[in-house]
């Protein structure tokens, strides 16, 4: 492995011990990868067939049949996989490293003997591999893969899946690329790219980096790939009458990465593109691409981003609109557009360690992330919406995609596997160890355990943390083979109500002690085995009000409490929760709540309900009176977004008409 991929190498293990993620990660393991195995195998009655691990054994020659699903079904076992990889790292099972052992030797059978790899191209259209690239998700399914092999070769040391996908990585590798007699393109949805940079960490093979910066250098280039290659076609569009014409915007096609400075197109696929465009920026050294990386990333996060952390604010197209159009009721806020801007964030972590990355990890992840999975790890949002009334989201054509209640699963079913590999590598966000500043960079507040090495000894930091109910974080140093000097940086969240108190082993630090670097607080010093630091981090419910372009939420307000964003539901508030507005300057109660399972903390504050008495006649409009403008007094319940209808149907709001 060369110096470049080892610098990754450094921290050797992070286990979480955190009361409410850690009881996510056995969710996960116990229930929802057993349940997605299932499905991947057609096993669970009146859900949707997926076909995916049959479309394997018919591509391997076990079985006959055709091919069933999307185009990219693949991905579904190769985020499934990849999963599984991540939860082996933090506890070996037995039992699912052998469910997962054989679902290997099913891809690696069904890979053809040159290394390709993809069961639509293999079953349905076996002379056309590489013919629609922008249509068909190949190098998106051979990314999914590859990532998955690295996951699973990093767990177990087991290489039968990892030498497949090297043999895979090195096709495309000859076959695409600036020379004569190679493919100057690149798919059309990225994915491939920061797999590959993956790939080059687990294997020290430059030219898997040189590839992932080959198809970033290409894109959206003159002679447009997709244009020509959309004409060699005949003029046809795998997704004809959808897309009857490339749109390079929806593909970010339309001109070079470096060049971009506005999100546009399909949620998903940028942000995959923009961490792998991260990446590349910090192993080369290009100040081009990471120049453009922080351009999308304020475009992002400070214009075209919903509160709870989700993003794409259309349906057509899963996509980015333009910037402050973010409606509520209509919000396409696909869950795999958030796990994917968590990725983008942790590399952008990596290039530089800004509190306001991690900020954006935080809140995608508590709100967003989690809000997709019901709490019984079998029901998911495809659209994670801000706004719920039932009766429209079945009748209103416009609100179609939004649906009142999780789902079982999906035809598209990207989305679940997608939580659950973020889930069991929540590790792997937590910190940073950046060997030139000999400091260890903690991004999240999550009760875990990490080690590394420092001067030849092994050093572990144990976290405690008490989020996201109270602000109290504290970071206790093993050092066993003797004291060691280096830093430790610990993020301090945007949601902090007042200045935190940092104690380091029970004495209060003066604000001159500390350092503010980027939004974290720095605490050099050389560190003795049992050396304690602690942070109380003030927190308390707050109502938040939007930018003035933002159209959809003038003249309204959310409410948040640390890292959570609140939501009302009919079931504590009755119905028409629009008719509600609330008072800024009410304050809030704290109550405590037990919703499946869960015991939270939900807000009460006094608000106000417009009265219908004026409306008795049965009008529909009338002139404003007293009698028309009439409200009276009511108490509002909020309770956490990520638990929202998890008490069955009714009506669900973020923001609140505000007085």
């Amino acid at each position: 492995m060369n110096s470049r991929a080892a610098q990754h190498a450094i921290i050797l293990s992070v286990q979480l011990n955190s009361a409410f993620w850690s009881r996510y990660q056995d969710l996960v393991r116990e229930v929802v990868l057993p349940y997605q195995y299932e499905i991947l195998n057609d096993r669970v009655p009146g859900v949707e067939p997926s076909g995916a691990i049959r479309n394997f054994r018919i591509a391997a020659g076990i079985e006959q049949g055709e091919f069933t699903g999307m185009v990219f079904q693949d991905s579904d076992v190769a985020k499934w996989l990849e999963a599984v990889g991540h939860a082996l790292k933090s506890k070996r099972d037995a039992a699912l490293e052998k469910l997962a052992d054989d679902v290997i030797d099913l891809v690696v059978a069904a890979q053809q003997p040159d290394g390709y790899l993809n069961t639509y191209f293999t079953i349905k259209e076996p002379g056309k591999r590489f013919t629609n690239l922008m249509d068909c998700h190949e190098l998106y399914c051979a990314g999914h893969m590859i990532e998955a092999a690295v996951s699973y070769y990093e767990a177990t040391g087991k290489r039968k899946l990892l030498d497949a996908m090297c043999r895979f990585a090195d096709l495309i590798a000859d076959t695409f690329g600036p020379n004569e007699g190679q493919i100057h393109g690149y798919d059309g949805h990225q994915e491939i790219e920061l797999a590959l940079v993956k790939l080059y960490h687990a294997t020290g093979e430059q030219r898997y980096l040189d590839l992932a910066r080959y198809f970033l250098d290409a894109r959206g280039t003159e002679p447009n790939f997709f244009l020509e290659e959309w004409e060699r076609r005949g003029l046809q569009s795998f997704w004809w009458p959808w897309m009857k014409e490339p749109d390079l915007a929806y593909h970010q096609a339309h001109k070079p990465v470096r060049e971009q400075d506005v999100a546009v197109g399909h949620a998903v696929r940028a942000m995959y593109m923009y961490t792998a465009m991260a990446d590349v920026a910090r192993l080369t050294g290009d100040e081009s691409l990471r120049k453009a990386c922080e351009r999308l990333w304020e475009d992002v996060t400070r214009r075209q981003m919903y509160i709870i952390g989700a993003i794409g604010s259309t349906h057509q197209g899963e996509a980015f609109t333009f910037d402050y159009d973010l409606p509520n009721e209509t919000a396409y806020a696909e869950t795999c557009a958030s796990v994917g801007l968590i990725f983008f964030a942790k590399r952008m972590l990596e290039l530089s360690p800004k509190a306001e990355y991690a900020d954006v990890v935080e809140r995608a992840l508590y709100n967003a992330v989690i809000g997709s999975m019901a709490q019984d790890g079998k029901h998911y949002c495809y659209v994670n919406p801000l706004e719920v009334w039932p009766r429209a989201n079945e009748e209103n054509p416009d609100r179609k995609h939004v649906r009142p209640t999780r789902q079982a699963w999906f035809g598209c079913a990207c989305c679940p596997p997608n939580v659950a590999r973020l889930l069991m590598s929540l590790g792997d966000f937590i910190y940073t160890w950046r060997e030139d500043r000999r400091t260890l960079y903690v991004h999240l507040h999550i009760g875990s355990d990490v080690e590394w090495e420092l001067e030849g000894a092994r050093v572990r930091v144990s976290q405690e943390s008490a989020l996201p109910w109270r602000g109290e974080t504290s970071l206790r140093v093993s050092a066993a083979e003797g004291p060691r000097r280096f830093a430790l940086a610990v993020r301090i969240p945007a949601w902090c109500a007042g200045e935190p108190v940092i104690r380091v082993n029970g004495r209060t630090l003066s604000p001159e002690e500390v350092r503010v670097e980027d939004g974290y607080a720095v605490i050099e010093r050389e560190f003795a085995d049992g050396d304690e630091v602690a942070f109380h981090l003030p927190l308390a419910a707050r109502f938040v009000v939007s930018h003035p372009e933002l159209r959809a939420t003038n003249g309204m307000a959310a409410i948040e409490r640390g890292p959570l964003v609140y939501c009302v539901e009919e079931a504590d508030n009755g119905r028409n929760l629009a008719a509600l507005s609330v008072d800024l300057d009410a304050p809030f109660a704290e109550v405590p709540c037990h919703i499946e399972g869960v015991d939270v903390v939900a807000l009460e504050f006094e608000g106000y309900r417009r009265d219908d008495q004026a409306f008795a006649d049965g009008s529909l409009y009338r002139p404003v009176s007293p009698e028309a403008k009439q409200e009276h007094r009511v108490n509002i319940r909020a309770i956490p977004y990520f638990l929202w209808g998890n008490r069955g149907l009714g009506e669900m709001r973020v923001w609140l008409r505000s007085r």
